[in-house]
Formats: structure tokens, sequence, C-alpha cells
């Protein structure tokens, strides 16, 4: 392949057809070349043997004398296409320039390899091709309707000796440019120009041939899209020596101009206003310029908004083309003429505001009897609106009962007066609305209180939807033209402005109500002038001095201004000192009193004086408050806690005011013993599972108490933490009787709490875990009997605590799982072994049977 490689010229393959007259154009080109990228080409003609220099690429004065001045007039030139291809360009060609082409280029090889030129032959024959309309020579001008069918025929002959074939396309011209419509090939095929192809499927395009070589183009169906020039393009065609198709002239005559007269469809009245209950009529005209027998039909559409589809809109009649109209009872359509259909709707009202529209459809007869739909056209949408009758009336709001003092009823009538065009299709409705009054430029939305449906039917408001419930507001229908509105106890929080909005309601057809119109009355205001109310609470203490063991009483006189026949209701509290361990809070609530006299405990917790307090009513005015056997924990300030209480509706009271009294102290002086409480340990560090021994020893400084005489409440927490950062746990507690009461526990340890003195108490933990380590201590309550044999509690006391450590004893902890271990590996060695031992023994034994080795000598190298 190398030594067969060389420089390659290459031109089509003859005989080249072409037509007088016509241009031709001649390719050439080069390949497989060394040298530069762009070739230069020679361009020669010979008739018969001698050839005849005509163009060169790189050489001006190449070009022979008799074709100099077709060569400088342009009607010979080449034309470059890339680096190695040139197109030799005729224009014009004639029966003298029938002969052999020779295109050839100058060597720039290091070698001469190959061809450096070749010839092609170029036959011309005579224009024989002829394209004529079907009458004249001038084209015809058409008026066709929409929907209508046209045919356009045009004649195309050749009489070329060579054998050729004919391609025919029909064209329009839109604007500037001229669009296929339907070709009939040079190989026998129909090809749909773009955006025909749907046409010509569906047969609405057609071309036909016929007698006389003519071609007629069919069209059904005319849109306004067929309006324009119509050509019949002509094009020859001949098979090459290389059975490729080429065209060698074309031709084209203009057949006709078509106008279509497009079909409309619109309705006689724009926008229309019309009065409720009145009638609406409208008219669907349809214009076109058809004098034939056609029919049309006509569709009513209404729809609520102007871009709503068919498919969204709602019919509301039709009238086909036999003149058969839909049936409807309020709704009309009649045939006004041949070209208009009128819609009547009686009775309108606000539902039938919106957007109307037609749809026509105009069909003609075929010869064969059927009918045909030409076109169909929807008209632009005309906006009606209903314009309502509203009732022309007045609102007047009055108050028939005022309030003057607090719970007193109040009473407004909504009324309508001057009430005018109100027939039995309309119906009034009240809405109630409550605003506050401040003194302040603050704007303050109303308040919805109820309101009226169209039916009557009542929906309260957020604000006195629970007291119209109960009956504490109350509204009524009293005649066909008076609303009321009636609050039986008015409080302080319904002061403010009162108004109401009367609804006019409209019955439509379908015997629904639709609000119509609304008309608020003027505000009232119900506001009436108060008072502060003022209570005053004086506590006394009747016995000034008293020991402990007596019984402490003091008297609640209570006394108020601006409040309607009060009652009242006493708390009674004590305010004890921070060191008592009860109440860390330092306020206790002990006995109350409420308004109806219902004595009842609060915080007293004492169970062995239950009857110990007493609060008793002695006067309207005055309550008075004992305390029996007080102890000298019972030490602190006392007050009386008093609320005032008016009637208020439905028989209920109001809170009012609350006061409070001065306090009263409670003080016990005394040189008895004072108690000091520590806690010890021995070892407060432990291991787990073993025991924690913790005293609480209590020590007594000053005067010094017989045994029997002094007794203690002990009582052990744990904070399970090191700083003391969470809530201690009760473990046990020892009460002065000697009973012991011990807390749930989770874990496996176990608490037990002794006496072992009258002044040491020792807890102890079995089986410590390490869920008991934290801080421990203790919490003691002294009792003392006086010389009158009364036994007296003392504060409590509270020791430092102190910290218990639970460790783990790691030797204990891991031995016997060592021991069992150890046990276990030694076992399961001496079972392998002797498993194996045996298995070797008697299970995998062979015999094996050693050949027996003759012995001899060596021969000797030399014997060998």
């Amino acid at each position: 392949l190398a030594f067969c490689r060389g420089r390659v010229v290459r031109v089509p393959k003859g005989p080249l057809i072409r037509v007088m007259g016509t241009e031709v154009v001649i390719p050439c080109n080069v390949s497989d070349y060394d040298g530069p990228s762009e070739q230069n080409f020679d361009w020669e003609f010979s008739r018969e043997t001698d050839f005849v220099r005509i163009v060169s690429t790189w050489d001006s004065t190449f070009t022979s004398e008799e074709y100099q001045k077709r060569v400088g007039n342009g009607d010979i030139k080449l034309r470059r296409s890339s680096n190695d291809a040139v197109e030799l360009v005729i224009r014009n060609i004639q029966p003298t320039d029938q002969g052999r082409y020779k295109c050839s280029t100058p060597s720039t090889d290091a070698t001469v390899q190959g061809n450096y030129d070749a010839e092609v032959q170029v036959k011309v024959i005579s224009d024989g091709l002829s394209v004529s309309g079907s009458k004249a020579r001038s084209s015809v001008s058409l008026r066709l309707s929409e929907g209508d069918s046209f045919k356009l025929r045009c004649s195309a002959i050749t009489t070329s000796p060579e054998h050729t074939h004919l391609h025919v396309t029909w064209q329009i011209k839109g604007g500037s440019t001229w669009r296929d419509i339907l070709s009939l090939t040079h190989e026998g095929k129909f090809h749909p120009g773009p955006g025909y192809e749907e046409r010509y499927r569906n047969g609405d395009i057609r071309l036909d041939t016929g007698a006389n070589d003519t071609y007629r183009l069919s069209v059904s169906q005319a849109s306004s899209v067929d309006g324009g020039a119509y050509r019949c393009l002509v094009s020859e065609w001949v098979r090459g020596a290389d059975s490729s198709w080429q065209k060698i002239q074309e031709k084209s005559v203009e057949i006709a101009s078509v106008a279509i007269q497009r079909t409309g469809v619109v309705i006689s009245t724009s926008n229309v206003s019309v009065t409720e209950r009145d009638s609406l009529d409208l008219t669907c005209n349809i214009t076109t310029d058809r004098s034939g027998i056609f029919q049309a039909e006509v569709l009513w559409y209404f729809s609520a908004s102007p871009d709503d589809t068919l498919s969204d809109a709602q019919v509301l009649l039709s009238v086909d083309r036999d003149s058969v109209v839909s049936d409807s009872t309020l709704i009309s359509l009649s045939h006004v003429d041949r070209n208009s259909y009128r819609l009547l709707v009686r009775e309108v009202d606000v539902e039938d505001s919106g957007y109307y529209f037609c749809q026509a459809a105009v069909w003609v007869p075929l010869h064969n009897g059927s009918w045909h739909k030409v076109v169909e056209r929807t008209s632009a949408p005309v906006s009606v609106v209903v314009t309502v009758l509203e009732p022309d009336y007045e609102v007047f709001l009055n108050a028939s009962k005022t309030p003057k003092f607090s719970d007193d009823p109040t009473e407004l009538n909504c009324r309508i007066t001057n009430a005018q065009d109100t027939e039995a299709n309309i119906r009034f409705t009240v809405s109630w609305y409550y605003r506050q009054r401040l003194r302040s430029d603050d704007v303050v939305t109303e308040e919805l209180l109820a309101t009226m449906d169209a039916d009557w039917t009542l929906l309260l408001g957020d604000r006195s939807r629970e007291r119209t419930q109960n009956g504490e507001i109350i509204f009524s229908k009293k005649t066909a033209d008076i609303f009321s509105l009636r609050i039986q106890w008015t409080s302080e929080s319904d002061r403010g402005d009162y108004f109401c909005v009367i609804s006019a309601w409209s019955r439509h057809r379908n015997n629904s109500w639709v609000k119509s119109k609304d008309v608020t009355s003027a505000s009232v205001s119900i506001f009436w002038a108060t008072q502060d109310y003022t209570l005053t609470v004086e506590a006394v203490k009747l016995k000034p001095f008293f020991v402990a063991g007596h019984t402490f009483e003091m008297t609640c006189k209570v006394s108020s201004k601006n409040i309607k026949t009060p009652r009242y209701s006493v708390l009674i509290t004590a305010e004890k000192p921070l060191t008592d361990q009860s109440n860390p809070n330092g306020t206790t609530r002990i006995i109350s009193l409420n308004q109806d006299s219902v004595v009842r405990l609060e915080d007293w917790t004492d169970q062995t004086r239950v009857d110990g307090v007493v609060l008793e009513k002695v006067q309207e005015n005055e309550f008075r408050y004992r305390m029996y056997q007080t102890q000298i924990s019972d030490a602190g300030l006392y007050r009386c806690v008093v609320t005032a209480w008016s009637p208020g509706g439905g028989g209920m009271w109001r809170e009012a005011v609350n006061g409070l009294s001065n306090p009263i102290q409670i003080d016990f002086q005394t040189s008895g013993p004072v108690f000091n409480v520590s806690v010890h340990s021995d070892n407060p560090t432990i291991y787990q599972g073993e025991l924690a021994d913790l005293l609480c020893i209590v020590t007594m400084e000053g005067m010094a108490l017989e045994p029997d005489d002094m007794s203690f409440d002990v009582s052990w927490f744990a904070v399970r933490s090191f700083a003391l950062d969470r809530e201690p746990v009760l473990l046990a507690s020892l009460d002065r009787r000697g009973i012991v009461m011990q807390s749930r526990r989770n874990g496996s340890s176990d608490l037990s709490l002794e006496r072992i003195s009258p002044l040491e108490f020792r807890l102890r933990v079995h089986g410590c875990e390490d869920h008991d380590f934290g801080n421990h201590y203790c919490v003691v309550t002294p009792w003392v009997r006086s010389a009158t044999g009364v036994w007296q509690r003392e504060p409590d006391i509270k020791a430092k605590p102190i910290f218990l450590s639970v460790k783990m004893d790691v030797l204990n902890a891991f031995k016997y799982p060592l021991l069992i271990g150890i046990g276990l590996a030694t076992v399961i060695g001496l079972l392998s072994c002797l498993i194996g031992y045996c298995s070797s023994r008697w299970c995998c034994k062979k015999e094996v049977q050693e050949t027996r080795r003759e012995r001899r000598r060596l021969m000797s190298m030399e014997m060998d």
C-alpha cells in the first residue's frame, strides 16, 4: 500500500447532462498529496482532441484568448470550497460548451506518484420543460368562505431527449417567503410540507395527476392560514452515471391568489348591568358571507372567570343544526333570524353575575345528503353584573335598663326603623358587638358577642359563650323589628360601648339566602362610677403573757368600705423561724374559714393535736383563733388573711378585695437545756459487703434533765453525692415512742436503727453496696416534759453530715473466679490428655511390617 500511494485528482463521473441556459457547477478535488495544504487547480476544455486553457487558481495569464471575455465577465469562474477542492462555475451554458473538461493540479510532491489530472464529459441539451396554469398565463383570484374547498391546477411537460423525471411542488406565499404545501417527487412519492402533515393524513390536502400532464391541488376545510398566493414549482431531474439523481433545471408559475373570508361569532352587546329579578337578554350573531345552504349549531356558556376554558365553563342552553333546543325552566333560547340566536334569562339574581359567551358551528350539506361541519368559533366573553335591590332601613339602639351598681341588670334594644322596599323575600338578622373603653387613644377592636345567620341560628362569640350558656346573658327577638340583649348581672368587665349590626338577607331562586346589606347602629355606653374597695384587718392578742402548754388566743376585727353586703373569708398563717426544719419556706397556712362559715385545716400536720386549733366567727366582722397546749415549736408570727366577697349573679360570690392583719408574735422565754447533735463513725471508709456503723450523739448544755423527762425523734438522711447538691433521701426514723420506720430500698443491703443510750442512736448498714455511699446525717427533734407534766416539742436540730465511702475488695472479688477458672482448666487439660492417650493406644494403632533388607557388600569400582 505504501508503494501504491500517490496524488489522486477526482471529478464527477460523466457524462454530466445539463440544460442549455442554466448554470453548471463541476467540482474537482485532490487528495494524498505532499507539500502545502492549499493546492492550485487548472481547468481546460476540449471539443475533440486539443485542450484549450480556461481558468487557473494561481496563474492569471493561464486563460486562453477565446475565454478571456467570459472569464472577465464572471460567466466562467472558479469557486474554492476548501484548500484541496474547487468548483468550475459556468453560467448560461450553451451547446458550444459541450465537450470534455480536464482538471489538473501542479505537482508539489517530492516524487511523481499518482494522477495529476482528471476529465469529465459534459452534454448540453435543449430546454424542453414547459410549466403553465390551467386556463391562462396570469393567476386567478378566488374569494372563499372559511370551511370551503377549492382546487388548483397546473400543467408541466418536458420534451427533453434524455430520460428525465419531473418533481412537482405546490407552494403558498405567506409574507415574503414561499412555504411547501405538498410535493410529488421525481421518485413518485408524496411529501407534505412542514405543518401540513396532519391535514395530508386526514385527506384535507391532496395532489392528483390528470390528463394532459396536469397536477391538481385539492384543499378541503379551508381556514384563514390557507389565504395567499399559490404557485406550482416544477424541477427536472436526471439519473447520473453514478446512479444518483441530479436536478438539471427548475421552473415555477403562479396559479392563483386565494382570499379566505373568516366566519365570526360575536355577542351583540358588550358589558351588561342588570338589576336583580329583571331579565337578561343576549344575542349571538354569526357573521359570514356564505350564501349557500348551511345550518348553525349554537351553545351558550357561563363562567365565573373570563380565563376559564370550555371544559371549566357551565353549559346553559344549546340548539343543534336541526333547531332542537335543550330544555330549561328560567332560561330560553330562540332563533331570531338566520344568523342570530337570542338567550333570555328571567329573574336574574346575584349568582348570575359572571361572563357569558357563545360557541357556533356552521354545517353544510354534502352531495350524499350528510352534513359536514366546516367551521367552529367561540365569541369573546361578555361581562354581566347583577345589581342587588338593597332594602332601605335605619337602625336605632337604646338602653331600656342601665346599671347603677355592679351586678345590676342591663338591657339593650336594637330597633329597625324607616324600612322601605322590604318584601317577603327579605329577612333581617342581628349581630351584637362590644368595645372596651380606654382612657388613652389606643385603638380597640370590637369583640363579637353573638350573631345570627340567615335561618336565625344564634352563633356565640368567645367573650359571651360561657355566660350565655349559664343564663347570665340572654339574646332574644321581641318583635319582627326589635332585637334585645340582656345582661342579668352586670360586672365591671362589662363596662364599655355596645352596638348592633342589622343584616338584610335576600332569597334566591334556589331558596338560598344571601346577605345583601349591613347597617350599623350608633354605640351605647354602659358605665357607672365606682370607688375603690378598702379593707382593714386588725389582730389582737387576748392574753399578753403565757407559757408553753397554755392556750394561745387572738381575734381578727374586719372593717370595709364601698363593698355591697360583704362577707369575709379568714385564713390564719404563721411565720416560723428559719431554724424550723418542718417548713423551710417560713410561712405555714394553719386553718381557714370561708364566706359560708365552713372551717378547713390547711397545712396543720400535727396528728397529736388535730383538735388543737379552732377558728370561729364571733360577729359578722370579728373572728377568733385559739391554739391549745402550745409548744415551743409554735413560736412565730401569726396573721389573719381576710378576703371580702360581694354577691354576684346567679347566687354566686365574687371576690372583691384582700386584706392582711398586723402580726401577733408567740415567743417563749425559757432557761431550759440546749441540745446539740453530731454524727460519728469509727470507720467511714468500708468495703462492699461489710457493716457500716453510724452514731447520732445528742449532747445537752445548761440545765440538766432526768432521762425520763426528755425524749427524741431521730431521722436519718443520706445525700448521694459528694457536694450535697441533690435532694436528701430518708433512710429510717425512730420516734420518741420507740417505733422504727424504714423507707423502701432498691438494693440488697439492709438497715437497722436502735437506741443504745438515752443520748445515742446507732444506724447500721448491713452488706453495704456501692449505692450506699454519700453524706449521712441525722435530724433530732427533742421533747421535754415541763413541770406541769406536758410534753413540749423543741425545734429540730440537724447534725453536720459525715461522708460514707464504699470501696470494692479486689482480692475477694476475684478470688473465687480465679479458683474456679484454674480448677476448670486443670480438669479440662487432664481430660484432654486422657482422651489423646486412649485414642493413640487403641483407636489409631496400625501395624507396619518392615521389609527385611539383605546385607551385601558393595563391589569395588574396578570390578564394576
